[in-house]
């Protein structure tokens, strides 16, 4: 097998060839990143390796949208892709104490960990054409709510300092635009996902659990038809709701949430957990449990969000709706 390391930028793709692991002798190359050097850049990987698509490893870091163009183009011709996870990556490339961080030296880095890691790690398959519009209506979803909440924190500035009533016409009606967007863009998600069956299944499956409202039901729709999870502790690792322990010396060591993963999911599942303690069996026993065992609030509402996370995967996982119990 040869293995290609890629850091991906909006402009640009460094390539790494890692000619001989045992040497480290490579072969580095930077492309445009555009859809003309897509063909170049197969090109380059087939001529330079002297391999065919199907024996050929990238490693590649995701980077928000930026490598999602040439990822797809590339599985299509038939390359093996492994999408890292960048804090691994990270700690791999610690290990490997490497000094100067630069786009060449991370595709270096990331060539030697595909060599590595390429057989203990499954390599990447695009999702569903379905749920790839559901990923990009849920990021528009949310840039408006983001975009919205800043605009009323302006008005509330606004409102405050007395300011000119024409700035304040103009929030409101930049407010009133994105409710009208957002509602509009709800109501295409939730066709959207009533369009295909197994999606439309796994929501109502959701939103029999108590505490996961229209909101939450969407994100966990198509997380869990994304991500393919084989156990719920994955789904909560993914959410960045494990333990974290921190301690030194003789500092008394403290667990935190280890908050990797996405945080507006956190957020939703926060306000999720809060409900779900009030009105579901399951998690408001453990919160009674926890307090009475001198947890403090927060470490409460992360045990509930974790317990939670656990019970959609369950419910998703088994194709079973939630099984109520009376408190």
């Amino acid at each position: 097998m040869m293995f290609i390391g890629f850091d991906i930028s909006k402009d640009k793709v460094d390539l790494c060839w890692l000619r001989d692991p045992t040497t480290n002798k490579k072969k580095t190359k930077v492309f445009k990143n555009n859809q003309l050097s897509f063909k170049d850049i197969e090109q380059w990987l087939l001529s330079t390796t002297q391999a065919v698509a199907e024996e050929v490893v990238i490693t590649v870091e995701p980077t928000g949208v930026y490598h999602e163009p040439l990822m797809y183009f590339l599985y299509q011709q038939g390359f093996n892709i492994v999408l890292a996870n960048p804090g691994k990556a990270k700690k791999y490339a610690e290990a490997l104490n490497i000094v100067h961080k630069t786009d060449k030296s991370d595709a270096i880095m990331l060539a030697s960990y595909g060599y590595a890691k390429h057989s203990i790690v499954n390599y990447w398959q695009p999702e569903a054409k379905e749920i790839r519009e559901l990923k990009a209506l849920l990021r528009r979803l949310d840039a408006l709510e983001s975009s919205k909440q800043r605009e009323h924190n302006r008005l509330e500035a606004s409102e405050f300092n007395a300011a000119s009533e024409r700035v304040i016409q103009s929030l409101k009606e930049t407010i009133n635009f994105f409710d009208d967007e957002i509602k509009k863009l709800k109501l295409d998600i939730d066709n959207h996902i009533d369009s295909f069956p197994n999606l439309k299944k796994d929501r109502a499956l959701l939103e029999t659990i108590p505490g996961i409202g229209p909101v939450m039901s969407r994100e966990l729709t198509y997380i869990f038809a994304a991500k393919k999870f084989n156990q719920a502790k994955q789904a909560a690792a993914y959410c960045g709701l494990i333990p974290k322990l921190h301690e030194s010396g003789k500092m008394k060591g403290r667990t935190t949430l280890s908050k990797l993963g996405p945080s507006r999911i956190r957020s939703k599942l926060y306000m999720a957990a809060v409900v779900a303690g009030q009105w579901n069996y399951q998690i408001k026993q453990q919160k009674i449990r926890l307090m009475n065992h001198g947890k403090t609030s927060m470490q409460i509402i992360g045990a509930n969000m974790r317990k939670l996370i656990h019970i959609c995967f369950g419910v998703v996982k088994n194709q079973e709706a939630f099984k109520l119990q009376e408190s």
